[in-house]
């Protein structure tokens, strides 16, 4: 027969183990309770994903865009896939034989009207056209440019002042003229989704930090547009207007059909991927997702293969 005080220490251990057992379930609560708070955390982000689904695309169908520089090149990739995707679109260029068969390619939605962005007064036409045949306009993709070069110390004379002059009238001063002109047209826009009434797209260049040399007046120029983006786009906010810059590396452009082969060959070799010059149709597949885009504003985007030019 067991003595009572040794069942009576077995009802104790007993009892403690009984204790441990309850703090046991207390845990798995606790545990559960936490579970149930992964639960709802989960939750949270599920309702995020909702969110992020809700957002819609800007369409490019159904609004008005003007192209400088529309005639050839990234400027007529800018026009097809613009127009190809329901835009109206009017070309504004100095080409005019290049610019208006253009046009009649691409159907009604599209006009030419003959401009040099160098004149206010042209760039003003454009515009006033666009709005004329269209009712508003949504967005200005600037690309017009000129690529003349020459060294700051050339064999006969010094860099002529004249050629600086003139890359900085078309490139610089020609996409300001096109900015602020565009952004009053496209203020008075009924604004859509997030309060957006249009983009500005400005073409710049990798030579805006990559400079080669006999460049001294591109890269001044191409700096100086994309230098202008951020404080064009911060200005421009208040409006619902967006301002972008694309900074391409080498294109395939009639442009680039003026450096020598071996320039040439000297670029095609310094594109890490893929090795050769862009397509503009990959240029103007990035403008219309520029203009897609709400969250891309006031930055310069590199399209460039990884591009970094050496000095020659």
């Amino acid at each position: 027969m067991t003595p009572r005080w040794e069942r009576e220490e077995r009802r104790e251990g007993r009892g403690e183990r009984g204790e441990e057992r309850g703090e046991r379930r207390e845990g798995r609560g606790e545990r559960g309770e936490k579970r149930g708070e992964r639960r709802e955390w989960r939750g949270e982000r599920g309702e995020g994903r909702g969110e992020r689904r809700d957002c819609r695309a800007v369409r490019v169908s159904d609004h008005t865009f003007l192209v400088t520089g529309g005639a050839t090149g990234l400027g007529a990739a800018c026009v097809r896939q613009l127009s190809a995707g329901g835009a109206r679109v009017v070309v504004a260029d100095i080409n005019s034989r290049q610019g208006q068969a253009l046009a009649e390619g691409c159907g009604d939605q599209v006009r030419f009207v003959s401009s040099d962005v160098r004149d206010r007064d042209a760039i003003q036409a454009a515009i006033n056209l666009a709005r004329q045949e269209f009712g508003a306009l949504h967005g200005a993709i600037t690309c017009a440019g000129v690529l003349d070069a020459a060294r700051l110390l050339g064999r006969q004379a010094p860099h002529p002042a004249e050629l600086f002059q003139r890359v900085i009238d078309v490139n610089l001063i020609g996409t300001f003229h096109t900015l602020s002109l565009a952004a009053e047209a496209i203020s008075a826009a009924t604004p859509e989704e997030d309060g957006e009434r249009g983009v500005i797209v400005m073409t710049a260049s990798v030579a805006a930090w990559d400079g080669q040399i006999g460049q001294v007046a591109y890269a001044a120029s191409k700096g100086g547009v994309a230098s202008m983006t951020l404080p064009a786009a911060r200005e421009l906010g208040r409006f619902g207007i967006r301002v972008v810059s694309i900074a391409p590396g080498v294109f395939a452009t009639p442009m680039m059909e003026s450096v020598s082969d071996k320039v040439r060959q000297s670029l095609e070799s310094q594109v890490p991927f893929p090795p050769r010059f862009g397509h503009p149709d990959e240029f103007a597949q990035l403008v219309t997702q520029v203009v897609e885009n709400r969250m891309l504003n006031g930055t310069v985007l590199r399209l460039d293969g990884a591009l970094r030019m050496g000095p020659v």
